[in-house]
């Protein structure tokens, strides 16, 4: 029995992008979506009540390398699985911790075995390899999980990236002979190649070729201009089934989720939304608005008159403003709950255009409201 299935509803007939539904051991996910980020087991500072009822989420993300240091994956086994740990009872998704260890920059080494580090919580060292990583999901109990794989920078040489995306492949191999609950988790793959085109379509092909129930775009969002990530992007999904889910990793600003469905995208996460709340900034449909600024001292209006989340319900610019020059937690809670509601409404609103074959004429919309050129 599969752990997650993939159905396809809709492609626009105006764009080719996809409506689909993913059925997984705790919920459907109707997709596209984005997926709010619980780096360690937690969506910063919301509860999971606020996440379903006023963010409307229906699958969170949560960190292997950050759980692996603490509290330690044999800890969250012992609780029952992240879910009970965490008393999220909707699906989760957890990455590999390969992006976290490329982060580390000069404290990794990276060899054929896997990838020593050193922790950034107090130094130690540990050594993540394929099976590891694996090994700690699997304890983790997150309903799909990621391929350890290695995140290349940008810009990269050819013969570098070339390296890296074959050892990412032998990787993904390696995860998926040690990964032993597959009646429950769903086990994707990730496809690397830096912006290397022809790399791109032998590191999907070689991965598809291992039959995994879905694959993630990697790689991508790491400083390179917004044009060629499309063009790698939508050069990338083409080799990728249908009947299965694409998940582009770490995107999360308005334009990129909307490109990112265009060129055939079902699943899209950043931790963008609360980084920008925890600075005083607020994502609104006619663009961003920095409410901790003294233009919004005497503004009684919601963040955002268009949104429907808690915060826009029930206070304004000039107390949300207040909350936020005070240190009060309560104005972080609340930008959170409504940029993270902002997105999963864009995303709701994509749904529908994709039915009404409609997403490309809905981009020039939302982009002229928002202050977006296709080049910003």
């Amino acid at each position: 029995m599969a752990a997650i299935t993939y159905e396809l509803i809709h492609e626009c007939k105006q764009s080719g992008a996809r409506r689909g539904r993913i059925h997984t051991p705790h919920g459907v996910i109707e997709t596209p979506i984005f997926m709010p980020v619980g780096t360690q087991a937690t969506v910063k500072s919301l509860t999971p009540e606020e996440l379903k009822d006023e963010v409307k989420a229906s699958i969170i993300l949560s960190n292997t390398y950050h759980l692996y240091l603490r509290p330690g994956s044999k800890l969250v086994k012992e609780a029952g699985g992240l879910h009970q740990f965490m008393h999220w009872d909707r699906a989760i998704l957890t990455d590999s911790g390969g992006f976290q260890v490329f982060s580390l920059g000069d404290l990794r080494k990276i060899t054929e075995e896997g990838v020593e580090f050193k922790s950034h919580l107090d130094g130690s060292k540990h050594f993540l390899s394929p099976e590891k990583a694996i090994e700690v999901e699997n304890d983790l109990g997150a309903d799909i999980i990621m391929a350890f794989d290695e995140c290349v920078p940008y810009p990269a040489t050819y013969e570098y990236t070339k390296q890296s995306m074959e050892r990412t492949t032998r990787w993904a191999i390696r995860c998926k002979e040690a990964h032993k609950n597959t009646d429950k988790q769903a086990l994707f793959g990730i496809v690397q190649g830096g912006m290397f085109k022809d790399l791109r379509e032998q590191s999907a092909k070689d991965l598809v070729a291992l039959d995994l129930p879905g694959y993630a775009v990697g790689g991508l969002s790491v400083g390179e201009p917004k044009e060629l990530m499309c063009d790698v992007m939508e050069y990338t999904t083409q080799f990728l089934p249908k009947d299965k889910p694409r998940y582009l990793m770490g995107v999360g600003t308005p334009d990129y989720l909307i490109e990112a469905v265009l060129r055939g995208i079902d699943m899209c996460d950043c931790v963008l939304p609360t980084r920008i709340a925890r600075n005083g900034t607020a994502m609104t449909s006619h663009g961003k608005v920095v409410v901790r600024n003294q233009t919004y001292a005497h503004d009684f209006t919601p963040l955002d008159p268009e949104c429907d989340c808690y915060a826009c319900r029930n206070y304004t610019r000039a107390y949300i403003r207040h909350l936020v020059k005070a240190k009060e937690i309560l104005g972080v809670r609340l930008l959170s709950i409504h940029n993270l509601r902002f997105l999963t409404k864009l995303m709701e609103r994509v749904k529908i255009e994709i039915e009404n074959d409609n997403l490309l004429s809905f981009r020039e919309e939302f982009y002229r409201k928002y202050g977006y050129t296709k080049e910003n």
